[in-house]
């Protein structure tokens, strides 16, 4: 995801609901977020549905990672020997 240009990126809400389909169709474009401002304060963000989906996956993989980091350090692991014959011994069953 690009970053939030600062000049074209921050708008009020009221800008926003004028102009809605033209602002959806940039955030599209052009992958960067939007900011809307409500009493001079930012509000919400407006996101491109695909950067979106790609926050939420790298999300996940580092929500991933920093568990199996947990695990290694707590000691919590398997030999690959042993995984592999605990996963031959389910399937065969």
């Amino acid at each position: 995801m690009r970053h939030v240009d600062l000049i074209e990126d921050i708008r009020p809400v009221s800008d926003f609901r004028s102009r809605t389909a033209e602002l959806i169709g940039r955030v599209t474009e052009r992958r960067r977020p939007l900011v809307l401002t409500q009493h001079g304060r930012s509000a919400v963000v407006v996101l491109d549905v695909n950067e979106y989906q790609a926050l939420i996956d790298r999300l996940e993989l580092l929500e991933d990672l920093t568990a199996s980091e947990a695990d290694l350090r707590e000691g919590r692991t398997v030999s690959h020997g042993k995984a592999k014959r605990e996963l031959l011994a389910r399937t065969s069953r």
